[in-house]
């Protein structure tokens, strides 16, 4: 009895851990599509040598604020990560700065001597939100799994030790498909007893729910999205109306970076500029939306036309 015990245990331990691992694996799965998109979002022009955008990006993603210098010992520019050092004037802006190399490397800045880029009007990270979403995409794909997988065991069966052997191979011939299910004469059928766990199918709304999640998602990234469920068609000013929030989401992470190369410029004589990656134009654009297809705007006009 012991060691039947042991073995139940180790079953359920072994089944934690894989389910563990399946629910870790699809919330880095959804955080590293996050991460990719929160990166590639800014395309940086004219960048001097020996910056690195995707770094640069990376650390803002990470980080609330880069630091742009130039070392003079090299005569080259750097944007790395910094850390907040001396006295805040009086708008609490920072004197002074470290900046922090993946090698160890480190170097103690003025205010005067570098620029912030910060990632975005409120001077945080972005990670902290892309987690959250990340989490809950993950939750909801598991619990997919999960309904969809009740769809295939329909069946509760408790019965005795004594029986369980037999009713296994019962079950067996169930599953199966056999026209006749051949019993022994040795069951007890007042032990045995079935019952139909009846789980309701809910992938169709949870998947519904990811969607909305996704799309809240990629409104706070800035990045263009339809965020309604509408069976006709919809026109080009009314998804530029649906995407207000979009915009200005995107634009507290813009502003702050067009306002880093604006002093970037001024204080290194550079010609720096940065933009958002915008590769769907509405006005131009054919997609119809119907229930559970791509959705389609029509050009202009009214919904009638």
């Amino acid at each position: 009895m012991r060691n039947m015990k042991n073995t139940i245990r180790n079953k359920t331990k072994k089944n934690f851990e894989i389910s563990l691992i399946d629910n870790m694996q699809m919330y880095y799965y959804y955080l590293d599509r996050i991460t990719s998109l929160a990166m590639s979002c800014f395309e940086w022009e004219n960048m001097p040598d020996g910056i690195n955008t995707w770094y640069l990006e990376k650390t803002l993603f990470f980080n609330p604020q880069a630091i742009f210098f130039r070392e003079e010992v090299m005569d080259k520019f750097y944007v790395l990560k910094g850390a907040m050092n001396g006295q805040l004037d009086v708008y609490g802006e920072p004197t002074g700065w470290t900046a922090i190399g993946e090698n160890g490397y480190n170097k103690q800045l003025s205010a005067d001597d570098c620029v912030a880029i910060y990632n975005n009007m409120l001077k945080d990270n972005c990670y902290v939100a892309c987690d959250i979403y990340a989490r809950r995409l993950a939750d909801i794909d598991r619990t997919i799994s999960v309904n969809l997988r009740a769809q295939r065991t329909p069946l509760l069966i408790t019965c005795s030790e004594e029986d369980k052997l037999s009713m296994t191979n019962l079950y067996k011939q169930y599953v199966g498909g056999e026209p006749v299910i051949m019993g022994y004469s040795s069951l007890r059928p007042d032990t045995i007893k079935v019952m139909k766990t009846d789980a309701p199918y809910n992938c169709d709304k949870l998947n519904t729910l990811k969607s909305e999640i996704w799309n809240e998602c990629l409104t706070y990234l800035g990045i263009n999205n339809v965020n309604t469920v509408k069976k006709e068609r919809m026109i080009s000013d009314e998804v530029l109306r649906n995407q207000g929030g979009t915009v200005f989401s995107r634009y507290s992470r813009l502003l702050m970076r067009e306002k880093a190369c604006d002093e970037i410029n001024k204080k290194f004589g550079l010609n720096i500029s940065v933009k958002f990656r915008e590769n769907l134009d509405l006005k131009t654009e054919e997609i119809s939306q119907e229930a559970g297809s791509p959705f389609n705007v029509v050009k202009g006009g009214s919904e009638d036309e």
